[in-house]
C-alpha cells in the first residue's frame, strides 16, 4: 500500500471520528424527534446537498441518461455492482453468514470471468442472489446502536454508527486501489453519475409531490437500515434490543402513508445504503437503484 493511500485512509478515519463526536456532543441540540436530535443541522446540510445536485449532478445525470445507450448504463451498473460484492462477501462472513458470504464469492468469480469483468451479471441469471452488506450493518448485527441520524455533506443520510464505519467501507472498495489515478477518478465520476441517473424518475416524482422530502427520506432511510441490519427479521431485532429499551428506529408517531403518485419514490428511498450514497437533490442515490441484469 502506497504512503499516499495510508495518509488518505488516516484522514478519512479522523474526519469520520470527528463527525461522530460532533454528532454525539450535539445530541442535546434542538429537535423534537428522538431519532433526529440534530434536525436543524441536518436540514441545512440536506439543503446544501440539494443545491449541489440541482446545479451540477442532476443536469449531468440527465444528459448521461439521454445520450448513453441503455446497455452501456446496465454494463456500468453491473461492473461496479460486481466490485461491491467483494466487500459484501467480507461483511457477510464477519457476521457469520457463511452461505451468503460464499454466494458473494461465487458471484464475483462468475461475473469477473464469464461476465466479462462484471459487465454482465451472469450470477443473477444463474439464480445466485445479490447482497448489499457494509460495515455499518456488521456493527448493527452485533448490537451496536445506530445513534442519532446524521446528514453528511455530499454523502447523504447516515447515522453516527454508520459514519464511524464509513472509512472501512471506503477502504473496502476495490476501485479505490485502481491505477492509474486518472482512470480511477474517471471511473468514480462515472459511477456517481450512473447512480444518480438511475434514480431520476423517482426523484422527479418526489420533488413534485406535496410532502416534506427531508422527513420522507429520513424515515425511509432509518426503516431501510433497520431492515438491512437484521435482514428483515424483526424477531431477531427484538432479541437484540434490551427490554424497556426504545429502538432508535421506532417512530415516535404513526407515519402517514405516501400518496399513490409517489410510491416509486418511496420504493427508491427504501433501498438506501450509506456506504454507497452520493449526493443528489433527494439524497437518495444508492447502488441498488438499478437492478443488476
Amino acid at each position: 500500500m502506497s504512503e499516499s493511500t495510508k495518509k488518505s485512509q488516516g484522514s478519512l478515519v479522523r474526519i469520520s471520528l470527528a463527525l461522530a463526536i460532533a454528532a454525539s456532543v450535539s445530541a442535546c441540540a434542538t429537535g423534537t424527534n428522538p431519532r433526529d436530535p440534530l434536525e436543524g443541522y441536518n436540514r441545512a446540510m440536506f439543503k446544501f446537498n440539494d443545491t449541489v445536485d440541482q446545479v451540477a449532478l442532476k443536469p449531468v445525470a440527465t444528459a448521461y441518461k439521454t445520450v448513453t445507450p441503455s446497455f452501456v448504463q446496465t454494463g456500468v451498473g453491473n461492473f461496479f455492482g460486481n466490485l461491491s460484492d467483494v466487500w459484501s462477501a467480507v461483511n457477510n462472513l464477519l457476521q457469520g453468514k457463511g452461505e451468503a458470504g460464499l454466494q458473494d464469492v461465487v458471484r464475483v468469480s462468475m461475473n469477473s470471468t464469464f461476465g466479462l469483468l462484471g459487465l454482465i451479471d451472469i450470477a443473477s441469471q444463474a439464480g445466485i442472489p445479490k447482497h448489499n452488506e457494509d460495515f455499518g450493518q456488521t456493527l448493527g448485527w452485533y448490537g451496536v446502536q445506530p445513534g442519532p441520524y446524521v446528514m453528511l455533506p455530499l454523502l447523504g443520510p447516515s447515522t453516527v454508527r454508520d459514519t464511524v464505519a464509513l472509512p472501512l467501507d471506503i477502504t473496502g472498495d476495490p476501485w479505490r486501489y485502481k491505477d492509474p489515478v486518472s482512470v480511477r477518478n474517471i471511473g468514480t465520476v462515472t459511477r456517481v453519475v450512473d447512480k444518480r441517473a438511475a434514480l431520476l424518475d423517482a426523484t422527479n416524482l418526489m420533488e413534485a409531490a406535496a410532502l416534506d422530502r427531508y422527513e420522507f427520506i429520513r424515515d425511509g432511510f432509518l426503516q431501510a437500515r433497520e431492515s438491512k441490519v437484521f435482514d428483515g427479521d424483526t424477531d431477531r431485532r427484538d432479541r437484540k434490543v434490551p427490554k424497556n429499551h426504545t429502538s432508535d428506529y421506532e417512530p415516535e408517531y404513526e407515519a402517514k402513508p405516501p400518496a399513490d403518485s409517489v410510491a416509486p419514490a418511496a420504493a427508491a428511498a427504501a433501498v438506501l445504503a450509506p456506504a454507497d450514497l452520493v449526493t443528489s437533490g433527494s439524497n437518495t442515490v444508492a447502488s441498488e437503484a438499478r437492478p443488476q441484469e
